[in-house]
């Protein structure tokens, strides 16, 4: 029983931590729209690219949110 149990706690850390890593790798795709946003400017489709940073912005916090609290407490916060 105690085996389903820590195969179950560490599922759940390891869909957290995989759900984090994504919300970081569209803060990483939002940080290179940042970098082109000056080109959009230029070009006059500037307003495209502020709601395609605000929803990259909003769906990475939001996947590392998720995943923070998919993970649940830390083993170190648990033993204390």
């Amino acid at each position: 029983m105690a085996t389903v149990v820590e195969s179950r706690e560490e599922s759940r850390k390891e869909t957290g931590t995989s759900l984090m890593f994504i919300g970081l790798a569209i803060w990483v795709a939002d940080a290179l729209v940042r970098f082109l946003f000056p080109a959009a400017v230029r070009i006059g489709h500037h307003g495209r690219f502020v709601s395609v940073i605000l929803v990259l912005a909003v769906m990475g916090l939001g996947l590392m949110a998720m995943g923070y609290r998919f993970r649940g407490k830390g083993e170190e916060s648990m033993a204390a």
